[in-house]
């Protein structure tokens, strides 16, 4: 498709070389003009394309180009293109690298990108990328090699052979791509293992002491030299070991390529703070049921430790101790004012009765018996 540009002055000192210039651009804009139908398309027109691994011309089955090739050597394959749209469609067809997202989910290079491992080793017709103009509908078989250098390293070389067609759609260009993952396992010290890394954890408090939860937060690397997927489960323990039969995670764990880092995110809910807690996870690695099984897969585990007191439980019942406590002594207090009390009422009694009452006495009368 071709590309025109719109020439830019910086300057026009005089009123021609202003006409000029705008001659010019209308020359160009009448040249965008006369051109745009040549790339209009009917309102129903559809955009599509699809690939496959093939043999002898017809699809194969594969879901994946895998393959185990030594250093210097070669080999030929072939993919099955197909223009799956209504119109003529230019497509592109090269093998590119692989390599994990931020997220940790499988991505290709860009179109443009230059791949520097498995996909800079395949070639079509001795050609980096092969182009194809298929009509509406039409399939067609092409033939590719892979040429292992002589110097690659032992393990997995991960990437993928990919289909692009640009095509506009209105005022930009869309570059749309399917792919088909390519591995090339090489021979030598084949090594499978996940590590985590590191991991955090931190306890959420809810006015239900029974109900908290729990945030774990772990970084998982591919430390060995083949692709893992892997089956992940998340569990905690509390005191002495004992593990809590709920809750617990299972996260996903897609394939994660060599040298590769993923981030994982687990949330339990339903925890109680039982005032120490060991989220503890539990990974084995896993591999494609189409890859090249690895000598041995070895399931890895790591924990972390966190405090979960149930504060709002402790100040539950620190303030009714507190009552309890008050009210004893309270009543300790009451029980010794009256038995105080009832000690000085007893001795007053006693002091009354010791002491003689004057109205219980008459006075002798003067002269009386004479």
């Amino acid at each position: 498709m071709a590309s025109y540009t719109v020439p830019t002055w910086t300057s026009a000192a005089n009123p021609a070389a202003r006409l000029a210039a705008a001659a010019l651009a209308l020359a160009a804009a009448a040249t965008l003009l006369s051109v745009a139908p040549a790339v209009s398309a009917r309102a129903d027109d559809t955009i599509g394309i699809s690939g496959a691994p093939a043999k002898a011309g017809a699809a194969d089955g594969r879901t994946r180009f895998t393959y185990q090739v030594g250093p210097g050597q070669h080999l030929d394959d072939e993919y099955l293109v197909k223009n799956t749209g209504s119109t003529r469609q230019t497509v592109t067809v090269f093998g590119t690298d692989a390599f994990n997202t931020d997220d940790g989910s499988w991505g290709l290079l860009p179109t443009d990108d230059t791949a520097k491992d498995v996909g800079g080793w395949v070639s079509f017709g001795g050609q980096p990328r092969a182009t194809l103009d298929l009509a509406a509908g039409e399939t067609r078989a092409v033939a590719f090699s892979v040429d292992v250098p002589a110097d690659a390293g032992p393990g997995d070389h991960a990437g993928g052979v990919v289909l692009s067609a640009v095509s506009p759609d209105g005022q930009v260009l869309v570059d749309r791509r399917v792919a088909t993952r390519l591995y090339v396992r090489v021979p030598g010290d084949i090594q499978a293992a996940l590590t985590v890394s590191s991991m955090e954890a931190d306890y959420g408090y809810s006015w239900n002491p029974l109900d908290g939860t729990v945030v774990v937060k772990m970084t998982v690397k591919n430390t060995g030299n083949v692709a893992l997927g892997g089956l992940a489960v998340v569990k905690l323990r509390t005191w002495f070991g004992f593990g809590l039969a709920s809750p617990e995670a299972r996260p996903d764990f897609p394939e994660l390529l060599p040298g590769n880092v993923r981030e994982l995110t687990v949330t339990l809910h339903g925890v109680p703070a039982l005032g120490y807690l060991e989220p503890t996870i539990s990974l084995a690695p896993q591999i494609s049921p189409d890859a090249i099984q690895p000598p041995s897969l070895v399931t890895t585990e790591r924990s972390t430790s966190l405090a979960a007191v149930p504060w709002l439980l402790l100040a539950v019942l620190l303030a009714v101790g507190l009552v309890i406590l008050v009210t004893r002594l309270r009543a300790r207090a009451d029980a010794r004012r009256a038995e105080a009390w009832m000690a000085h009422v007893a001795e007053q009694a006693r002091s009354d009765a010791a002491t003689p009452n004057p109205a219980d006495s008459s006075p002798e009368k003067i002269g009386a018996g004479r």
